[in-house]
């Protein structure tokens, strides 16, 4: 048995070696289509696995509040900013308040963002996130400092604390302490600058580059002295369980919302799926996409199968008439579209993460390597090997001996 599997290997290799272009040209359809899926799933990959390490900081001391409203409306996933600003939140600052009195809660902090025009003396600058929130921000993001300080007790509601990228946009430096700039008719004044961060993507879903970061007081005041709180962000202190905060977290909002869950709260991995709902649903339509092309792959294995049977039926006869059986010649062309399918996996997994890398450079975050990439290349190229290979596998074993035998070409 052993020797025959061998026997079937060395005569696939050779049958394609003999039509070297056409197999060259069919292995290369499978190459794109793995190439694609393994790209997209590498990327994606590393943007779970750059927020993992982001929560993974807080020791698994940092749970998350969000409002059930925002997990349903598939508006989120095309413009999360533009559904948190027209819909209602249910979280209240009382649910803030009395969060952070529960027993082994070190701090809890409100995020509301606006979205809303940034003006200074010289430049302009539309559409542009507006965050507000409480000097404790600092304590649940990793906020660091290029110069000047972040919100405290002390600044009033005229401050405003700006990222670097959008500094460098609004103002033209990266120092712009003191400079003032207006959101809504209201003028703020510069009184720090977020040192660049190099991944601005975070399960806050705001990018601290490009935001202006205002007291949450202020931010109230755009919304017509109404809370849009869009998440809670809570720290459990050291030492104290989460899961047990989590639990007394959840059953003080619910009653506090007359016994309404119409709230969510993450931890854990769990709370980077929000933000990981546009890659999710980016990477299914691609995957989709990319999977056509696998297809498309797959029907040139049937093709070129189905025209190395129709040449070789004379060689089909004379096998089965020394005794080969119906599976015999099964596995044959089987192994011989499985050889074809497998390089095609093997070289396009590899060229998949050459190409991931490349368009890394333009992103903000790089592709991950993770087993499951490599299991999805290999299963779906052994699939289409097998899949595309069976029908005209099937059609060689139940040729008839003497018909085939009968063939000169």
């Amino acid at each position: 048995m052993n020797y025959m599997f061998f026997d079937h290997i060395e005569n696939a290799y050779h049958s394609l070696k003999r039509n070297r272009g056409r197999s060259v040209l069919t292995t290369l359809g499978i190459t794109i289509g793995i190439a694609s899926v393994t790209c997209i799933l590498a990327l994606s990959s590393g943007v779970s696995h750059m927020i993992h390490q982001q929560v993974q900081e807080y020791d698994g001391q940092l749970a998350i509040v969000r409002p059930g409203l925002q997990t349903r409306d598939p508006n989120a996933l095309t413009n999360p900013v533009a559904q948190q600003t027209f819909s209602t939140s249910t979280l209240s600052e009382e649910d803030v308040i009395h969060i952070s009195r529960i027993e082994g809660v070190e701090v809890a902090v409100p995020v509301m963002t606006i979205d809303g025009t940034l003006k200074s003396t010289t430049d302009t600058v539309e559409n542009n996130v507006v965050l507000a929130t409480t000097p404790d921000f600092t304590k649940v993001a990793n906020v660091q400092m290029k110069s000047g300080q972040f919100l405290d007790e002390t600044t009033d509601n005229n401050t405003a604390v700006v990222g670097e990228n959008l500094a460098l946009t609004l103002f033209g430096t990266d120092r712009p302490i003191s400079r003032t700039f207006t959101i809504r008719g209201q003028q703020f004044t510069v009184i720090g600058v977020i040192k660049r961060s190099a991944n601005p993507i975070n399960y806050n879903n705001v990018d601290l580059n490009q935001a202006a970061v205002v007291s949450f007081a202020q931010g109230k005041q755009f919304h017509q002295s109404r809370a849009q709180i869009q998440q809670i962000n809570i720290k459990v202190k050291p030492g104290v369980t989460t899961s047990d905060t989590v639990r007394k977290i959840s059953d003080k909002l619910t009653a506090n919302h007359q016994g309404e869950k119409d709230f969510s709260i993450a931890t854990g991995d769990d709370i980077g799926k929000p933000t990981n709902q546009l890659f999710v649903a980016l990477t299914q339509v691609m995957t989709a996409i990319a999977a056509i092309s696998l297809f498309v792959g797959g029907i040139g294995i049937m093709n070129i199968m189905l025209v190395g049977v129709a040449e070789r039926t004379r060689e089909i006869g004379i096998r089965k008439a020394v005794g080969a059986s119906n599976g015999n010649i099964v596995s044959q062309f089987i192994i011989e579209s499985l050889m074809m399918s497998l390089v095609g996996g093997f070289l396009g997994y590899f060229l998949g993460y050459i190409l991931a890398f490349v368009i890394s450079t333009f992103l903000y975050f790089a592709p991950a390597f993770t087993w499951l990439t490599a299991a999805a290349a290999a299963l779906m190229a052994l699939g289409v090997g097998v899949i595309f290979g069976l029908f005209p596998a099937l059609k060689a074993a139940h040729k008839n001996t003497i018909d085939s035998l009968r063939q000169y070409h």
